[in-house]
């Protein structure tokens, strides 16, 4: 077996633990495909919390892009890490504008925080491979 095709090889990873990253990834994938979509699309709703916000609208497009990217990425195989990587940060920034701006209740960013941290963690293989 040559070098190449040695560092081309995946662990294995059990079937259940495969299962279970694809659900979370499914899942995040349909929640941040919507969630992006209605922040690019200028939903009204989404504009008013925004303007809440006090950064500006170009913080709503920027946040649409990356939960909607990342969607995309959840859903390919070797970028499932990158997507959920990307969105750890975004869920804790939407967690703390939850507590100190906009008030409301931060439970489904947390629940995706947790989801996407376990998302990154379990395809942290296939991420390293990405830079090796």
């Amino acid at each position: 077996m040559s070098t190449n095709t040695a560092r081309l090889e995946l662990p294995e990873i059990s079937k259940g633990r495969n299962a279970v990253l694809w659900v979370l990834q499914v899942l995040g994938a349909a929640i941040f495909f919507m969630t992006g979509l209605m922040k690019l699309s200028g939903n009204e709703q989404m504009a008013q919390m925004f303007d809440v916000i006090g950064i500006g609208q170009w913080f709503r497009y920027a946040t649409g892009f990356i939960e909607f990217g990342s969607a995309i990425l959840l859903l390919l195989p070797a970028f499932s890490g990158i997507g959920a990587l990307l969105l750890v940060p975004t869920m804790i920034g939407a967690i703390l504008t939850h507590l100190f701006i906009i008030g409301g209740s931060p439970t489904l960013p947390v629940g995706l925080l947790v989801a996407m941290s376990i998302v990154a963690w379990g395809r942290r293989e296939r991420t390293l491979r990405l830079i090796w």
